[in-house]
């Protein structure tokens, strides 16, 4: 695994939309958190795809992908930091030279939602570690939760080195328009807890323990790339034979059925015999979208009999705070009397 090298100050981070763009109404919260990383140190590259957003996109694909790729492969630039997430990065996946990028110095990619469309491909395809986390626009200066707080440990973390994060205390209960609220910070009121639908072959369910390398993002895209050639899982669980690995999940925006029925693909498609052990983040849409299911009956009704320990309602995904994991990274996960905690290392 290649881990870009530790971001400090004078590192220099790009900003571009390679999914959604970022429309007039919530410029001033983009400056404010632009603002942040240069008050961090850090040197600040606009792309040119970032400030409008037409048709859930910054730009078309040819020019997302161009600008993309022109920051990879710019040795001057240390990381790459969508504002956010989106609907349609994945049009730009066979824009983007990937057999070039292999042989190319490994920057960060940072962010979750439609970012992990193109980051967990970074990490399956080319061997970069990857960064799932807080996106840009969530990077509030005044933000002090532990876990918004280990972005930029993460970032920072020397090869070899190793940080522990344990599960969130609170999670909030709804988002903010940063439309409407421009220097909004979270309101973390719902109190944390962390779930075993399995523990493996454990008979303790309340005590669980996997490890493994991990790799995952957005169910919604993550589950439509997994086994095709972009992100062949069964093909990282034979690289990585001897460590194992962690599929992380959390759900979008899909409906129970939808959701249900894209589990059920990845099943039927050897995903989850590939794995060592599931983590599920807290749903994203808390609606049962007129369904007889919830998402949560989903989660047992598909995961329910696999025989790797499966963890749920974890600090992944929509739902901030948003624990950061590292596509690539060895991990090992615990919970224990009713406390998540995940060990990530640099090896």
């Amino acid at each position: 695994m290649h881990y870009p090298s530790p971001l400090q100050p004078g590192s220099t981070i790009a900003v571009t939309a390679c999914s959604a763009g970022v429309p007039a109404a919530c410029h001033e919260r983009l400056d404010f958190v632009i603002q942040g990383l240069r008050d961090r140190g850090f040197k600040v590259l606009e792309g040119q795809c970032l400030r409008e957003n037409q048709e859930h996109v910054s730009a078309p694909a040819a020019v997302r992908a161009n600008e993309l790729m022109g920051f990879l492969l710019d040795d001057r630039v240390d990381a790459i930091f969508p504002p956010w997430g989106g609907e349609l990065a994945m049009e730009i996946l066979p824009l983007l030279d990937l057999k070039l990028l292999r042989h190319a110095k490994p920057k960060w990619l940072v962010g979750f939602s439609d970012i992990s469309t193109i980051s967990a491909v970074l990490t399956a395809q080319c061997g970069w570690a990857s960064l799932h986390s807080a996106n840009l626009m969530q990077l509030h200066p005044a933000q002090d939760d532990a876990l918004n707080r280990a972005v930029f440990s993460l970032l920072g973390l020397p090869a070899g080195e190793s940080l522990t994060l344990d599960q969130s205390a609170y999670h909030e209960s709804a988002s903010v328009d940063y439309a409407q609220v421009p220097d909004a910070t979270f309101s973390l009121s719902k109190p944390t807890q962390w779930r075993a639908l399995s523990s493996g072959h454990s008979d303790d369910a309340d005590s669980v323990h996997f490890s493994g390398r991990l790799i995952g993002g957005c169910l919604d895209t993550i589950g439509l790339l997994s086994n095709t050639a972009y992100l062949d899982i069964k093909q990282l669980k034979t690289t990585y034979a001897r460590d194992g690995v962690i599929l992380f999940l959390e759900n979008g925006e899909l409906s129970p059925t939808a959701m249900a029925r894209l589990l059920l693909s990845m099943k039927l498609n050897g995903v989850f015999d590939a794995v060592d052990g599931v983590l599920f983040g807290r749903d994203g849409t808390a609606e049962t979208h007129g369904k007889m299911l919830s998402h949560a009956q989903v989660i047992a009704k598909v995961l329910g009999d696999l025989s790797v320990p499966v963890l749920w309602d974890t600090d992944i995904g929509h739902v901030a705070p948003n624990l950061p994991l590292v596509n690539g990274a060895y991990a090992e996960v615990t919970l224990a009397g009713g406390q998540g905690r995940v060990v990530q290392t640099f090896r």
